[in-house]
């Protein structure tokens, strides 16, 4: 299995105020949560960021975008385009409660397909999915014309779309739990005490 693990810390934040992928949970920053968990499921932990001197703590390599700008999908395209492997497991920096059983479950899907999309209660999640590494050159050519959503080179590309997981309602709600504002770091800081009184 070559699967590296990657974050996308890239985001401003404009709705929380304050940089996410830093917030404290239980203690440590919302970022070191996840680089733990997506470390016991892949080879390698990276980062996406144009700051890399905010995550050096976390002693994991850190790549800035090659497509300043361009949002989320210039940060897959740099980590596609910087570590040579083959299986990409994606996650954005706001989602403090990911499970490595779930990406583990969608590399069971991944068998003759470029990516696996999870779809959960109805929403599509392209920052919490896997990538193959030859989608690279789509993605660029994506990059260097309109739109540039992650979602929008999906017709290019051969996707497995997981609707049925086999896992516990529970964990898939904490996997695909994700904080934008405030009052959603709140509600994360509750599930956390949560998790550790169960």
């Amino acid at each position: 299995m070559q699967i590296c693990g990657v974050i996308l810390a890239g985001g401003k934040s404009s709705r929380m105020g304050k940089n996410k992928a830093l917030l404290d949970i239980n203690g440590k920053p919302v970022i070191e949560i996840i680089k733990s968990e997506l470390s016991t499921c892949t080879d390698q932990v990276i980062i996406i960021s144009n700051q890399p001197e905010e995550y050096q703590f976390l002693q994991v390599p850190i790549y800035s975008d090659r497509y300043p700008g361009e949002g989320p999908l210039a940060g897959i395209e740099s980590a596609l385009y910087h570590v040579d492997t083959e299986w990409f497991f994606i996650t954005a920096c706001d989602m403090p409660f990911i499970q490595a059983n779930v990406f583990q479950y969608l590399y069971e899907q991944s068998s003759g397909y470029d990516a696996v999309v999870p779809i959960y209660e109805g929403q599509i999640h392209p920052l919490s999915s896997l990538y193959h590494r030859s989608v690279l050159p789509v993605i660029q050519q994506q990059l260097n014309k309109q739109p540039r959503q992650v979602k929008s080179f999906f017709d290019l590309i051969c996707v497995n779309y997981v609707k049925d997981f086999n896992l516990p309602k529970t964990i898939l709600d904490r996997h695909f739990f994700n904080m934008n504002r405030p009052e959603e770091y709140q509600q994360a800081k509750s599930i956390s005490l949560q998790i550790d009184k169960s």
